[in-house]
């Protein structure tokens, strides 16, 4: 026995799940994922989303509508007849007929210990907020954002110098195999769903552009959380002069150090820097253009004084 499974998704972070349901004899009647976006070195290439290569590569079908708007994409949707719809970072509101559009309704697979980061950033707004743990959770959608009770919740630690990007892996593939054993209660009528609280509701607002540079005027475990929590992508930075021209920097990785002085001053020569109060070691780094270095490579080919204060 298995089940009729609409497949919604659009980063690498969906594909585990959309490969595991598969495995586990699901029959996946259609994928459902962003339409192919302009990309390349210079941008004039239409590449498709992860979800959409990984199920092309598997033989399944492929629907990229632009959204649900149109009574025909509804219709369409309905007439798949499925029992469920399985949704991982899809992108796309899903309006009510869509919710109602399959036999048991959409179950979304979300990296967050709901009410806690609901909303577009939870990985990343978790990390910044020093958050000590985290999770998946898979929960029964409904047409608000991310209020739908949940059915399964996995707890995962946040290391103390853990990353965003190394968060997201784990809850990958945490997160698949939560909802390929969620969808084994649903077929065997043993999936209970539980209301979320109302106290601790907490938005995971998008990440601007103009939060990623880096205030070492804040105390050490903020400039830290704020560091890890961008990194890999978009990246937290400073500006550092370079041969009389201001240069941005990512900073990839850094560890909690010892020492003090004013704010944004180096203290050392293993680019340990001064913050508010406290001081971080910034231990991988990459300029504009070039490729991620750990910190001896990086000052091998661009040294960086003790008392050069980074802005």
């Amino acid at each position: 026995m298995s089940l009729r499974i609409i497949f919604m998704g659009t980063p690498e972070f969906s594909v585990p799940t959309l490969r595991l349901l598969l495995d586990a004899g699901h029959e996946i009647v259609a994928v459902y994922t962003q339409p192919p976006r302009p990309g390349g070195r210079r941008g004039l290439d239409l590449q498709k989303s992860p979800v959409h290569q990984a199920a092309e590569l598997l033989g399944l079908r492929v629907l990229t509508p632009v959204n649900f708007r149109q009574e025909e994409e509804r219709q369409r949707f309905r007439a798949l007849g499925a029992d469920v719809a399985v949704v991982v970072a899809y992108g796309l509101l899903l309006p009510e007929a869509i919710l109602n559009g399959t036999r048991d309704g959409c179950y979304n697979g979300h990296a967050s210990l709901l009410p806690r980061w609901r909303g577009a950033a939870p990985i990343q707004r978790a990390i910044m907020a020093g958050d000590e743990k985290t999770g998946m959770m898979v929960m029964k959608m409904d047409k608000g954002l991310d209020t739908g009770p949940v059915a399964l919740t996995r707890e995962v630690a946040i290391g103390k110098n853990m990353t965003a990007g190394e968060l997201h892996d784990r809850l990958m593939h945490v997160g698949a195999k939560a909802i390929a054993e969620a969808m084994v209660k649903l077929e065997m009528d043993d999936l209970p769903l539980t209301p979320q609280p109302n106290e601790g509701v907490v938005y995971a607002a998008k990440i601007d552009k103009g939060e990623t540079r880096i205030d070492f005027s804040l105390g050490a475990a903020q400039v830290h959380d704020h560091i890890r929590g961008l990194a890999p992508f978009p990246g937290a930075w400073f500006e550092l002069d370079i041969a009389g021209r201001a240069e941005r920097i990512k900073v990839l990785g850094s560890e909690l150090a010892d020492g003090a002085g004013p704010a944004g001053e180096v203290l050392d020569a293993d680019l340990t820097v001064a913050c508010g109060t406290g001081a971080v070691k910034l231990t991988r780094l990459q300029k504009a253009g070039g490729k991620p270095l750990d910190v001896s490579d990086f000052l091998r080919g661009t040294p960086v004084a003790p008392g050069t204060r980074l802005a």
